[in-house]
């Protein structure tokens, strides 16, 4: 028997999805990505303080990664998504950056957004308010000094939406906006590189957020295939500062 290619296991993955994989090399559409400023995202037009989505009539969507978990896996997903000529927004956990401190510098230097996702990644709507402002701020700080800036981005932990308090603690910190998402890959549930493409692929449309995570074997396989059938149907995948902008 022949080798198999990288190419062969994602067309098994995208036919079991019930996909196809087009012909030849994928080229992504061309979309620019300007470099990372240290601005946050008040530099944006205004918009709604808590966001689950971009705008529907543009061909973009913005893939986010909950930034956790084996440091090189992260890395292989920033490498893979570079390879398609996507960039991702990745929202770190401040105890992640701790442990891994280059990860910051890697995430900007590939062209991505980092924003914030708790000191601890701890219910944040449980706390009171001087635990959650601990929370936001101590993961800030850590960002900040990693980079010179808070960040773009602001998504509480182990919820999809802020409450009052956290989106005013947020917005107190240097975060005018709230992260949220439209399609929930449940990757964290480790339900196999197939059944992650299928979900993503089944509910995303132009200015979709997903939420994907890093340290997951599952993620890994799975984006190669996501990403090719997004340039299929012509969706480029952008950070979600892009996607809002």
């Amino acid at each position: 028997m022949g080798r198999v290619t990288a190419t062969d296991r994602r067309a098994v993955l995208l036919a079991t999805a019930g996909l196809t994989l087009a012909a030849g090399c994928a080229t992504r559409n061309a979309v620019a990505h300007p470099a990372h400023s240290a601005a946050t995202a008040s530099a944006l037009p205004a918009l709604n303080a808590q966001l689950t989505h971009g705008p529907r009539d543009r061909p973009r969507v913005a893939l986010t990664f909950h930034g956790n978990g084996d440091p090189a896996t992260a890395r292989a997903l920033l490498t893979e998504a570079e390879k398609h000529g996507a960039r991702v927004t990745v929202l770190a956990v401040g105890t992640w950056l701790d442990a891994h401190p280059d990860i910051a510098r890697r995430v900007l230097d590939g062209g991505h957004d980092l924003g914030n996702h708790t000191l601890h990644h701890l219910d944040i709507n449980a706390m009171s308010e001087a635990q959650a402002r601990a929370e936001i701020v101590g993961c800030a700080e850590r960002i900040r000094r990693l980079t010179g800036s808070v960040g773009t981005w602001f998504r509480p932990s182990r919820t999809p939406t802020a409450s009052p308090l956290v989106t005013r603690l947020a917005r107190e910190a240097g975060y005018p906006h709230v992260l949220s998402y439209d399609v929930d890959s449940l990757d964290f549930t480790s339900p196999g590189a197939t059944a992650v493409a299928r979900k993503v692929l089944a509910e995303i449309r132009e200015g979709s957020v997903v939420s994907l995570h890093f340290g997951y074997a599952d993620t890994v396989a799975a984006l190669p295939v996501v990403l090719e059938e997004l340039d299929r149907r012509g969706l480029a995948a952008v950070t979600t500062t892009e996607l809002f902008s």
